[in-house]
């Protein structure tokens, strides 16, 4: 298990980085659409575990790791790894190891208001498997709606090809606080079926989120999320999107970059990031004006258009970006540690 997970680290060390995912937008036993970009490697841990009774209460953990990076738009590759697997196994090995790629087809970024999908080839080493998943996702306003539609050429290491279906819901009570559940199964009526619930939660001061879980689901892979377990596992699960950038002085030091006065000069509007949130909704301005904004919050944060315009690097505590509007329109934005902070600038 050690080595196969520090191979997978170093390779994603030096893969080209991604977006980070947040527990924000989906349920506890489903691969939801997101794909990464640039600029963050993620690595996720669901760490599970079952008390039997008495009189020994002995706990079995479930742990599953999730690495992955961005090879290019809309698609990256990762690996799940877990342990005491369900599969069968001649050489007699409990560990499951997943191979996947996702291609992101349609929508995005994660939060965006809309529909998303997102397809996921994968192959599974335990079982000799090889599996896919298309994913589906809703977003709009506090809630997220997904599903998924998942086809095995041997589940459970089985000769005989299975499908199952899976569907779940988020409803974000706060920007920090949301509630989840979800339930999937093979398609047979003697199937066991899955189910998922938990409390997920975005730590503050952190691009980091966190979800406490109850649920069935024997792992977190492909045919891990297809079939439940006799026993009720507890425990949680937690996002750590690592920002490559933050790195960069170690190597090239703090760089400044100067902004032209001239650019100054046209600032129409000043926009404060603090408390997780854009200070306002939205502003208006004349083509050929600029915006800056300043980030107030003791976390970095970024300010990234939902088209084609450039948005900012990573703005630093008391950091500031300032962007020229030349042509008339709705440009909306987003912080991409954190989807859910959103605005506009609307140029007349």
């Amino acid at each position: 298990m050690t080595r196969q997970v520090w191979f997978a680290v170093l390779t994603l060390a030096f893969a080209a980085p991604l977006d980070a995912q947040s527990l924000m937008y989906r349920p506890p036993d489903l691969g939801g659409t997101w794909v990464s970009d640039g600029g963050v490697v993620q690595f996720n841990f669901v760490h599970r575990f079952h008390v039997f009774p008495g009189p020994a209460n002995t706990v079995i953990n479930y742990p599953t790791f999730t690495l992955a990076a961005g090879v290019g738009h809309n698609i990256d590759f990762g690996l799940r790894f877990g342990t005491k697997s369900n599969i069968p196994s001649s050489g007699g090995s409990l560990n499951e190891s997943e191979l996947f790629a996702r291609w992101r087809v349609l929508g995005g970024p994660e939060g965006k208001e809309g529909f998303a999908v997102a397809v996921t080839p994968a192959y599974n080493k335990l079982a000799k498997s090889a599996d896919g998943e298309v994913g589906i996702d809703w977003t709009r306003g506090p809630f997220t709606l997904s599903g998924a539609a998942r086809g095995m050429s041997k589940p459970l290491g089985a000769s005989s090809a299975k499908a199952s279906l899976g569907g779940g819901v988020v409803a974000r009570v706060t920007p920090y606080v949301a509630l989840s559940a979800d339930v999937g199964s093979f398609v047979g009526p003697t199937t066991l079926a899955v189910w998922g619930v938990a409390l997920n939660v975005v730590i503050p001061g952190s691009p980091h989120t966190f979800a406490f879980e109850a649920g069935n689901a024997s792992l977190n892979s492909i045919q891990g999320n297809s079939l439940g377990s006799n026993d009720v596992r507890y425990g949680f699960e937690f996002t750590i999107p690592l920002h490559l950038k933050r790195f960069a002085p170690w190597f090239h030091g703090a760089r400044r970059t100067p902004v032209p006065p001239a650019a100054v000069a046209g600032v129409a509007a000043d926009v404060r990031m603090a408390i997780y949130k854009f200070g306002t909704d939205s502003v208006t301005i004349a083509a050929g004006q600029a915006v800056r904004w300043i980030n107030d919050d003791p976390v970095e944060h970024t300010v990234t258009f939902d088209g084609t315009e450039g948005g900012s690097p990573v703005l630093p505590h008391n950091g500031t970006f300032i962007h020229r509007f030349d042509k008339p329109g709705r440009y909306t934005y987003h912080c991409t540690p954190h989807p859910f902070m959103k605005a506009v600038v609307i140029v007349r």
